[in-house]
């Protein structure tokens, strides 16, 4: 059992924050997220299905955010994945995965990196599942995509914007 003077007895409250406890701290989350978008074609069934050799693959990433309202953004995780082998093409699996995310009390530098980085690192695991499913029903082994370092790709593009502009970045604090 708890000792009587360890149990809400010493919260050290913040008295400068006011009865109701100010909202003026910084706060970040996913609200949801989901498919907005997503197309499978499978061009050359049922011959594909009889082709041999190693498929060539051209997976391709694009990010972007977009704002609903002063608290709410809304990410886009857009992947396209392309399979080939040497009679034609195999599959294309276009998916354009979105979350919702509140931002709340974050510094412009802080709220853009979170929205270019942490928050794609969040939604790849299920858009990762999207297009696993999605080429298994299509008839394929599922792509089971990679881990991405996202962190990493968006201090790679902060880098090159500065470089572009003859500027020096070293903090997610830049522009991008």
């Amino acid at each position: 059992m708890a000792d009587d003077g360890d149990v809400l007895t010493n919260l050290n409250l913040d008295p400068a924050a006011g009865a109701n406890g100010a909202d003026n701290q910084p706060a970040v989350g996913v609200i949801t997220q989901y498919v907005k978008d997503l197309s499978v074609e499978n061009p050359n069934a049922p011959a594909c299905f009889q082709w041999a050799g190693q498929p060539q693959l051209d997976v391709q990433f694009n990010i972007g955010a977009e704002g609903i309202s002063d608290e709410t953004h809304e990410v886009t995780l857009k992947i396209t994945a392309n399979a080939k082998v040497d009679q034609g093409q195999l599959y294309l699996v276009e998916l354009t995965y979105c979350g919702l995310i509140g931002i709340r009390n974050l510094p412009d530098e802080h709220a853009h990196a979170f929205l270019f980085a942490e928050a794609p690192r969040l939604l790849f695991p299920f858009a990762r599942r999207v297009i696993g499913d999605a080429t298994r029903d299509a008839g394929f082994p599922p792509l089971m995509l990679d881990p991405i370092d996202f962190g990493s790709l968006y201090q790679q593009q902060l880098a090159a914007r500065a470089a572009e502009q003859g500027t020096v970045t070293t903090s997610p604090g830049g522009q991008a």
